[in-house]
């Protein structure tokens, strides 16, 4: 079983930046997808950016590309998400998600994803 565990939220003004952590419990990935997913209040939970654990590759949803950036720490099983140049639409409670797959075309689906966090708030003041 795994446990993620997401910390970094918070209120920001707009043009702010904030990190959020994933850290993951219970198992140690040596393969797999590690991914963050918001969901702001009346919509669905939306695929935001991932990051493979074997080749390190990236993956990022077109609103958040060239302001946020996914990193991982193999050595402390965490993922990191950095949020620069936020804005209001960005306001959110944030999921880590993971999966021990790899599969390019799935991730961003929800349903890819075995283990979840609980979510952090994200919230941006204009």
């Amino acid at each position: 079983q795994v446990q993620l565990v997401e910390s970094g939220g918070g209120l920001v003004q707009a043009g702010g930046s904030l990190r959020l952590s994933c850290a993951a419990s219970g198992r140690t990935f040596r393969r797999g997808t590690v991914a963050w997913f918001r969901q702001a209040p009346g919509k669905e939970r939306e695929f935001v950016a991932a990051v493979t654990y074997s080749g390190g590759n990236t993956y990022y949803a077109d609103p958040v590309k060239g302001r946020f950036t996914i990193s991982r720490d193999n050595a402390e099983n965490t993922v990191y998400l950095h949020m620069n140049s936020l804005d209001a639409k960005d306001t959110a409670v944030y999921y880590c998600a993971a999966t021990a797959e790899e599969w390019i075309n799935w991730i961003a689906r929800r349903n890819y994803y075995a283990y979840w966090g609980q979510g952090t708030q994200v919230t941006v003041s204009s």
